[in-house]
């Protein structure tokens, strides 16, 4: 009898089927003496849409709500039920006994294994391979320590709730306010409190006022040494009585200071951690602005294509104690172009015994994101995989560097009897900063921000005083500045607060905030650049520069939301009982029980709920289809007019941002216009026909070919041609149970 061997991707599968030598190709699959190896296309199969329960469904009447299923139905996606059929056809071969589950490492790649296996009702004995990287060496071992399937039985218990509570109170909670309001209104548990996080930030922005502050500073003119004013109480060098610093400068001006105390501190600084992915993706946005969504798609290839990289989808910062032997050969897998050096001093070095990046009780599915033992050829990477891969292997170069090693001089003077200090450090040992020595400042140190009262010192130099020594000749001017409100959301720190919410949970519930911290916070590490797009596709987010701001359909849909769907407690009360469920403490049944309750009051408060919906994008433009009046929509890359039927959904891109460079000041340039009329607009004021573009790329000879252009105008077409999501379609792609998908 032969193991049917079930991987989630094709990539993986090619992997695993030439390590365990099957090298046969069958029906949607590889086959060996021993083994047969067959995958998905991510899920094969998914939670049924509400038609398939009852037809009358498919209209989205008030009346039908609540939608609650006795039992969930499955169905075989339709793109991908080729592959569903050829997987299907493999499980029920007679010569296979057993089936071995090699989907991702995780709750939801145990659910994309589980829903094809319940689909098909296999019956047969199931294995589990848990592996966090696709290297020979790691599919080996994976295949040599298999476990009984049945020890996942209850995290496919905690996947499942997740994703059946999110289609009951998303589907339910997105029609009611649809239906009631006659617009696109979806909404759901992650969606909406990132929304509304982002509705806070901006008003702590509108309800900001500046204040003034001031300060002194005296510069010796012999010694260059230069002291900062201290309120001797609060220690604080700023002060906002302008009055009262003037009169310190009068009368402080043309005095000496005598030196009081001069203290030298030996000080140091732990490397950052290993990057997750969130932490990555946020790296990414500082440095290169990638969107959370390409910084994912980058690791996956880097993971799969090119096998240099561990499992991207990762919550943990830290290393289990089992990797730590496998470093040195890591080191030597990478250890070549820019990292040669940097990575051969650390192979010749003995390992710590216990290093702090390695944590056993600090990892839960996946360690941290680090090199494989694979070796890596730079030349076969793009340009972007290159960015990537760079930011990973310094940040795992820099935790094995000793700290970084600084003595830190601190002068305190006193210019009649007020403080003046003085501070400045001189690095002893850079330590884990030399890996990123040939980086700007800015990028070596996002780990390590200062305080604006720090950043004074840090640079300076201290020139070599004696304690009670005058310095006379002293030039005092009077400093000012504003304080500084807080700075509109970018992905990068959107990312950092769907991490984090805490800081916006209006309960106070220390428990949940502890949960949310634990388990990631809203949405996953997979989800979360999902969610984000979604928000733009939905038109409730948009772009100015690099900043992140709600839509006023956005602001209107917060006004209608039930509250509950507007606070991360909802995720958090949920994670605390799916992790419940997840280690067997916690019944199925009870969780959904109460899922269901909700659901029905979350409908009736939203039937219920006053308030109205008015679009404030109404433009004179007529839909071609149903000649309603069209709406003006911003997306992430592209302003649209959408028709404002949610039946029609009838769409037309107005311009989107290209590619193509402007020759005059090398900014993307804005594409408007259809046909031979479109017309290349940038921000400096330069305009260029299409066809005029053409020509001048192609007398360049360099850049964008015609051939580019061609396949970037079919490009064009084809997003064109596409339908926009209604509410519902908005919903279910969201709530899909794909490793990348939440709702």
């Amino acid at each position: 009898m032969k193991s049917l061997i079930i991987a989630e991707k094709p990539s993986v599968a090619r992997d695993i089927a030439r390590v365990m030598k099957c090298s046969k190709p069958g029906n949607g699959c590889l086959e060996g003496s021993q083994y047969i190896v067959t995958w998905g296309l991510g899920h094969l199969v998914e939670l049924a849409d509400p038609e398939e329960y009852n037809p009358s469904y498919k209209q989205w009447k008030m009346e039908d709500l609540p939608m609650i299923p006795d039992s969930f139905k499955l169905t075989v996606i339709p793109k991908t039920s080729k592959q569903y059929s050829a997987v299907k056809t493999q499980i029920h071969r007679k010569d296979v006994g057993e089936i071995i589950i090699a989907t991702d490492a995780g709750r939801e790649g145990e659910l994309v294994a589980r829903l094809i296996l319940k689909k098909t009702g296999c019956h047969k004995p199931v294995k589990r391979l848990w592996i966090s990287s696709v290297t020979d060496k790691a599919i080996w071992e994976g295949f040599s320590h298999l476990k009984d399937g049945k020890e996942y039985d209850c995290l496919y218990d905690a996947a499942m709730c997740r994703a059946e509570a999110d289609w009951l109170v998303g589907i339910n909670a997105t029609r009611a306010l649809t239906c009631k309001y006659n617009a696109n209104l979806s909404c759901g548990r992650v969606q909406t409190p990132t929304l509304a996080m982002i509705a806070k930030r901006e008003k702590a922005i509108r309800d900001f006022v500046p204040q003034s502050y001031y300060g002194l500073q005296a510069k010796s003119m012999s010694s260059g040494l230069v002291l900062t004013w201290q309120n001797p109480v609060s220690k604080s060098t700023r002060s906002f009585d302008r009055q009262q610093m003037e009169l310190l400068l009068n009368s402080l001006s043309g005095k000496p200071a005598q030196v009081e105390d001069i203290r030298s501190t030996p000080k140091k600084t732990m490397p950052p951690l290993l990057y997750d992915l969130t932490e990555l993706q946020r790296d990414a946005n500082k440095r290169f602005n990638y969107s959370a969504k390409e910084t994912l798609n980058i690791m996956q290839r880097l993971y799969e294509n090119h096998k240099v990289l561990t499992y991207p989808r990762t919550d943990s910062r830290y290393l289990t104690l089992d990797i730590v032997p496998t470093l040195k050969e890591r080191l030597m897998a990478c250890g070549t172009g820019p990292y040669k050096q940097l990575a051969g001093r650390l192979i010749h070095q003995p390992l710590p015994k216990n290093p702090f990046y390695a944590d056993n009780n600090k990892v839960s599915d996946h360690h941290a994101i680090i090199p494989t033992e694979q070796f890596v050829q730079l030349d076969h990477m793009t340009v972007d995989e290159r960015r990537i891969y760079d930011l990973v292997v310094r940040r795992f170069l820099a935790v094995m560097y000793p700290p970084c090693q600084y003595e830190q001089t601190s002068v305190t003077a006193k210019i009649q009897n007020e403080t003046f200090i003085a501070r400045g450090n001189v690095i002893k040992n850079p330590g884990w900063k030399e890996v990123y020595q040939t980086l700007a400042a800015s990028d070596s140190d996002s780990d390590l921000e200062s305080s604006d009262e720090e950043d004074l010192f840090c640079s300076r130099q201290i020139p070599s005083l004696k304690k009670g020594e005058v310095l006379p000749k002293l030039t005092l001017s009077l400093t000012q500045g504003k304080t500084k409100g807080p700075a509109p959301f970018n992905e990068a720190t959107l990312l950092s607060a769907m991490e984090n919410p805490a800081a916006y949970m209006e309960s106070g519930n220390r428990q949940m905030a502890q949960t949310l911290g634990e388990t990631g916070g809203l949405g996953t590490v997979a989800t979360r650049a999902d969610i984000i797009e979604k928000l733009f596709s939905s038109f409730l987010l948009e772009k100015r520069g690099k900043d992140l701001f709600l839509t006023p359909k956005a602001k209107q849909l917060l006004q209608l939301v039930p509250e509950d769907l507007k606070k991360p407690e909802l995720t958090a009360d949920w994670e605390m009982r799916l992790f419940k469920i997840a280690k067997g403490t916690l019944k199925r049944s009870t969780f959904m029980e109460d899922i269901r309750n909700y659901s029905t009051a979350l409908t009736s408060q939203i039937k219920t709920g006053e308030g109205t919906f008015r679009h404030d994008n109404l433009t004179n433009s007529k839909c071609p289809v149903c000649g309603k009046r069209m709406l003006a929509v911003k997306g992430k890359n592209s302003e649209m007019l959408v028709c404002q039927d949610r039946e029609c959904n009838h769409r037309e891109t107005i311009c989107r941002t290209s590619n193509a460079r402007c020759p005059v000041c090398r900014k993307k340039m804005q594409l408007y216009g259809k046909g031979d009329s479109q017309i290349f607009v940038c921000s400096c004021g330069h305009k260029e026909k299409l066809k005029a573009f053409q020509e001048r790329r192609k007398k360049e000879g360099a850049g964008v070919s015609k051939k580019d252009v061609a396949n970037y105008m079919n490009q064009q077409k084809k997003e064109a041609k596409e339908p926009l999501n209604n509410a519902f379609a908005q919903l279910l792609s969201g709530i899909q149970l794909e490793p990348h998908k939440e709702s």
